[in-house]
C-alpha cells in the first residue's frame, strides 16, 4: 500500500514538471520574434511551387470602350444556311456570323502577337514573294505578326527585302531539302514541334499553320484564333463520313474507323495557342515515327494524321471553306467570301 502511494507521488510529480515544460516552451516561442512569412521564399527552392495567388494580381482586364454596332437578336441567328456551331460547342465561322471590330478590341487589349508559319522548300520557294505581299495586305490587319519561313534557300528568300508594317517582322529559318515532296510534308509538323518548343513559345501567343502556294484575297483575322482551330477541306465540307479520305489502315497509327470522324479537315489551315498546337505536333510527329518503323505511310500524310488528332482531340473553332479555296471549284451559294485561295500551278512540275 505505501509502495503504491509513493508511486502516486511521482507520477503526479511528473505530471506536475511536464506541464510546467510545457507552459515554459509555450512562453519562451510566443516572445520569439519571426519576421512574416513571404511567397518570395519559394523562389529560393529548387523545386519551385507556382503560387496561384499571386498570378491572379497579374491579370489584366479586358474592358471594351463604348462600341456602336447592331444588336444581336438572341431568337434570329444571323445565318440559317449553314452549320454555325458542332455538337461540341465549338463555332464554325462563316461571314457574317461575327463582329471583327469587337473582336479586334478585345485581342487589341491583351497585346497578343500571332505567328504564321510556312514552308518554303526547293521550288515551293517561288511562292513566297506573293504570299507575303498578300498577307501584308489581309492577313491579321493591325496586329502583331511573326512570319516564320522555314526554307531550304535562306538567300533566296532574303533577295526580296519585303517592306512589312509595324509590328511585324519576318523570320527565316534555314531547314534541310529532303528529296520527296511527301517526305517534306510530313515533316513539316517535326519543324513545326522543335521550333515551338525551342523558340515559337517565347516569342507568340497564337500559331497558324498554312501553305505557301497560296495566297489572301480578304481578310482573315483574329476571328479565326482559339485554343485550337482546323479548317474544313473545300473538297468534302458538305460530304458524307464515307466519302472522306482518312487513313483506313488499321495497322497506321492514323487509322480513323469507317463509322468514327466529324468532318475532313484541310492540312494547309491549323493553328491556336502555342501549347495546344505543340501538343498537336507532337503526337502528328511520334505518329508518323510509329508508321515509319512499320514501313506505312499514311494516305494523305501529315494531313491524316492531323485529322486523326483531331477526331479524339476536338478542335474549339472550326473555319469554313471560306478559309481554304480553290478558285477551280465551282463557287456554292454559302460561300459569300473567298479568303485564302490557292495560287494556280503545275503540282508535278512544282513538287519534282
Amino acid at each position: 500500500m505505501e509502495s503504491l502511494e509513493m508511486f502516486c507521488q511521482k507520477r503526479g510529480c511528473l505530471y506536475g514538471f511536464i506541464v510546467l515544460l510545457i507552459f515554459t516552451l509555450s512562453f519562451t516561442w510566443y516572445s520569439i520574434e519571426v519576421p512574416p512569412w513571404h511567397p518570395t521564399f519559394l523562389s529560393s527552392c529548387k523545386m519551385e511551387i507556382p503560387n496561384k495567388a499571386s498570378l491572379l494580381h497579374d491579370l489584366k482586364e479586358v474592358k471594351l470602350q463604348r462600341m456602336l454596332y447592331e444588336k444581336p437578336n438572341a431568337v434570329k441567328p444571323p445565318r440559317t444556311d449553314v452549320l454555325m456551331m458542332t455538337p461540341w460547342f465549338a463555332p464554325i465561322v462563316w461571314n457574317s456570323t461575327y463582329d471583327i471590330n469587337i473582336l479586334n478590341a478585345q485581342f487589341h487589349q491583351r497585346g497578343v502577337r500571332i505567328g504564321l508559319t510556312v514552308f518554303a522548300i526547293k521550288k515551293y520557294v517561288v511562292f513566297i514573294k506573293t504570299f507575303i505581299e498578300t498577307a501584308e495586305k489581309f492577313f491579321m490587319v493591325g496586329h502583331k505578326v511573326n512570319y516564320y519561313i522555314f526554307t531550304d534557300r535562306v538567300e533566296e528568300v532574303r533577295q526580296h527585302n519585303f517592306t512589312l508594317s509595324e509590328g511585324r517582322q519576318l523570320v527565316i529559318l534555314g531547314v534541310p531539302a529532303y528529296k520527296r515532296w511527301q517526305e517534306v510534308s510530313m515533316r513539316r509538323m517535326e519543324m513545326i514541334h522543335n521550333q515551338t518548343y525551342e523558340r515559337f513559345a517565347n516569342e507568340i501567343d497564337y500559331l497558324v499553320c498554312v501553305d505557301v502556294d497560296m495566297r489572301f484575297s480578304d481578310d482573315v483575322g483574329v476571328e479565326i484564333l482559339s485554343d485550337l482551330f482546323g479548317t474544313f477541306h473545300p473538297s468534302y465540307y458538305g460530304a458524307p463520313r464515307t466519302h472522306y479520305t482518312y487513313e483506313r489502315r488499321p495497322e497506321s497509327a492514323a487509322c480513323i474507323p469507317e463509322d468514327e470522324g466529324d468532318f475532313y479537315y484541310a492540312g494547309g489551315f491549323f493553328g491556336g495557342n502555342v501549347v495546344e498546337v505543340f501538343k498537336l505536333t507532337h503526337f502528328c510527329h511520334n505518329a508518323m515515327l510509329s508508321d515509319t518503323a512499320k514501313n506505312i505511310e499514311a494516305r494523305w500524310h501529315d494531313e491524316s494524321y492531323l485529322n486523326n488528332y483531331f477526331v479524339y482531340h476536338k478542335p474549339t473553332k472550326i473555319l469554313s471553306p471560306e478559309y481554304l479555296w480553290d478558285n477551280n471549284f465551282a463557287v456554292p451559294e454559302i460561300l459569300k467570301r473567298r479568303r485564302f485561295v490557292a495560287v494556280p500551278k503545275n503540282h508535278n512540275e512544282i513538287r519534282n
